[in-house]
């Protein structure tokens, strides 16, 4: 009964927090300085006032504020995002034609990341002192503390510039076809063994930029947990039973020490959906990271506003759920 009791209030808590995000994305879009009606316009032309208007109604910004904040909210409730700026496309349909990339690129990384970090952090807190211990504290503060636009470029120097064994620049081999980059008519292959290389053959170097930023993040917060949960009693306790140092690094310490890992890994995710916007840019990747770049220089408004609103909600699931799986993980906490 206390955990149907905890969600109804989280439900009811999400649903004001994704009412109160929605009001302010409009808010913070609507007093944002400059107009928006000058992306339309070519320089030096007289602007017309007829064309000004058709503009306006257009886009519905022919109303008062309030009439389009009602607008807006509806249109937020039902996944309407508005209609590009730039290119007069839905931005949904944008959206959808870079979520692969996207999730691709920052979901393998994120993964690799997580998986390698934690495994290596639980064994430099058992090897706390050590040889191992140091380098990998060293490698983590290094990479951890390099701007990721820093180290996507070296890679590119090294191994796309004087190897000549990577691409510079697209998330697909040029002859498939990316309007956006080089003007080729799209050609996509039938072998799916000849797709996956093609990508994996784009997405090495920004893979590996976006690994070596986040792992050490992971590797000292594992580190700390562990440091901190070893000395527990209740460690010493499975080591006197007689059981493995693998169990119980991970099936004991690792799983009490592992609430500030849900949380990280959880936002890790939901950040997963906005991209990685300063490594994309710098590797030419069409992703969102890239797609957010372009619209924020060009002020796209309804293409930001739908990209924050869905990132806002994702950033509020991942709490929701890291909340639920508190309670799986550590049966201490009791919800009430």
């Amino acid at each position: 009964m206390a955990l149907r009791s905890y969600i109804l209030k989280r439900i009811l808590t999400t649903l004001l927090t994704i009412f109160i995000i929605i009001t302010l994305n409009f808010i913070i879009f609507d007093v944002m300085p400059g107009s928006p009606i000058n992306t339309f316009l070519q320089p030096g032309k007289i602007k017309d006032p007829d064309q000004l208007e058709a503009i306006k109604k257009a886009f519905g910004l022919d109303q008062p504020p309030h009439i389009r904040y009602l607008i807006y909210v509806k249109n937020m409730l039902t996944f309407n995002l508005g209609i590009s700026y730039r290119n007069q496309k839905p931005v949904a349909v944008e959206m959808s034609e870079r979520l692969l990339n996207t999730f691709l690129l920052v979901g393998v990384s994120t993964i690799l990341s997580m998986v390698v970090g934690i495994i290596v952090g639980v064994y430099t807190a058992y090897k706390r002192g050590s040889t191992f211990d140091s380098g990998a504290v060293l490698f983590s503060l290094t990479f951890y503390s390099l701007p990721s636009f820093w180290i996507g470029m070296v890679l590119l120097m090294i191994f796309s510039v004087y190897l000549g064994w990577f691409p510079i620049a697209g998330a697909t081999p040029r002859e498939w076809g990316q309007p956006e980059i080089w003007p080729t008519p799209p050609q996509w292959p039938q072998d799916w063994l000849e797709i996956l290389r093609g990508r994996l053959y784009h997405m090495a170097l920004p893979v590996l930029a976006l690994f070596l930023f986040q792992v050490g993040g992971y590797i000292l917060l594992t580190r700390a947990v562990m440091i901190e949960t070893l000395t527990d009693d209740y460690i010493l306790t499975a080591r006197a039973k007689g059981l493995s140092e693998r169990v119980v690094l991970f099936r004991h310490a690792l799983k009490n020490g592992s609430l500030p890992l849900i949380t990280n890994i959880a936002l890790s995710f939901a950040f997963m959906f906005s991209g990685a916007i300063i490594t994309e840019q710098v590797f030419t990747y069409q992703g969102m990271g890239w797609w957010i770049w372009n619209s924020i220089s060009s002020r796209d408004y309804p293409v930001l506003q739908g990209v924050f609103y869905v990132l806002a909600l994702c950033v509020v699931a991942a709490n929701f759920l890291a909340d639920l799986v508190y309670g799986f993980i550590d049966p201490r906490i009791k919800y009430g």
